[in-house]
């Protein structure tokens, strides 16, 4: 039996459109799904035709194609006009590193001080602790040394007894030069002056230990009351009060305390800022870190003002240059 090429023709019109047909439907389909109907205008304005397949020419879908096309063209033409150029992208780079550059120094900085505050309180609260404990041990600390007549003998009996409840890496005693404390031997002040007074490292008057953390401690009997001298660096620093070194004391009414900013005058506050006034030691500044939690009076200057014009003072509402 012949074929009539007719019909295999119609046949396979048929098969393709009714295939396409189907293929266009189901892109409709998708189409109401996503959000960006732009993507479906092509099928939406041709109605009921899609619905239809015998109502669809082959010149409907060519056209159906061409736009399709036309549409996608736009899209890649449009995400390319988003697109940074490379000098755009060098420029902006530029930019974040020059703030960058502005700020990293002073978060560092703070960074730094914060790290100074939390050991000076750790150091605080393991003398603290370890006076009590050697107390509860030993009876009041004026009783320890009743039968040692000298200075050196007063703090190695004191020295000896507190450090039996501390974690010690190095003991120096009260040998001198032996390098438990700092290797230039005395205290400068807040802002490197020389001081005369506060050696420790070449002192026989001096119990001198070094504690597990790095910190180096320097104590003396005098007055009934014990004094420390807390370089939180350790002895390969210069030691400076305010900056590395603080001082704190001890006695059977209050355990190991220190100066509080809270009671001090405006002279004491001089002081700690730095050589405006009195000996400008920076003694008084442990009080400052421990009641306000900062060392912004290193910000200041000799009379205490800040770089953004704030006047501190040892009240609540001045202890920061914030």
């Amino acid at each position: 039996m012949g074929v009539n090429a007719s019909n295999n023709a119609t046949f396979r019109h048929e098969g393709l459109k009714s295939n396409f047909m189907f293929l266009l439907r189901r892109i409709k389909e998708c189409c109401h799904v996503l959000t960006n109907k732009s993507l479906c205008h092509p099928f939406e304005k041709l109605n009921k035709t899609l619905c239809h397949a015998e109502l669809v020419s082959a010149s409907q879908v060519v056209e159906t194609l061409k736009r399709v096309q036309g549409d996608i063209s736009i899209r890649h033409t449009f995400k390319k006009a988003l697109a940074f150029t490379l000098a755009e992208t060098l420029i902006v780079m530029g930019i974040i590193g020059v703030v960058a550059a502005l700020t990293i120094p002073n978060l560092n900085s703070s960074t730094a001080d914060k790290e100074k505050v939390a050991k000076l309180r750790k150091v605080y609260s393991n003398l603290n602790d370890a006076f009590g404990r050697a107390e509860a041990v030993y009876d009041p600390v004026e009783e320890w040394i009743q039968m040692d007549t000298t200075t050196t003998a007063q703090a190695t009996r004191v020295g000896e007894r507190l450090t039996e409840f501390m974690k010690i890496s190095k003991n120096c005693g009260v040998t001198t030069n032996q390098h438990c404390f700092a290797y230039d031997n005395a205290i400068r002040g807040v802002r490197g002056a020389n001081l005369t007074g506060f050696n420790v490292d070449n002192s026989s008057n001096h119990y001198k230990f070094q504690l597990a953390d790095g910190s180096s401690v320097g104590l003396l009997f005098a007055n009934a009351a014990v004094t420390f001298y807390v370089n939180i660096e350790g002895p390969i620093k210069i030691a400076k009060f305010g900056r590395n070194t603080f001082y704190l004391f001890a006695n059977s009414t209050n355990g190991v305390d220190y100066p509080h900013a809270t009671s001090m005058s405006y002279t004491n506050l001089l002081d700690c800022f730095g050589e405006a006034s009195n000996t400008g030691s920076g003694i008084t500044c442990t009080g400052w870190v421990l009641d306000y939690d900062n060392m912004d009076y290193l910000k200041a200057d000799n009379v205490g003002k800040c770089p953004n014009g704030t006047v501190l003072g040892y009240d609540s509402t001045k202890n920061s240059c914030k």
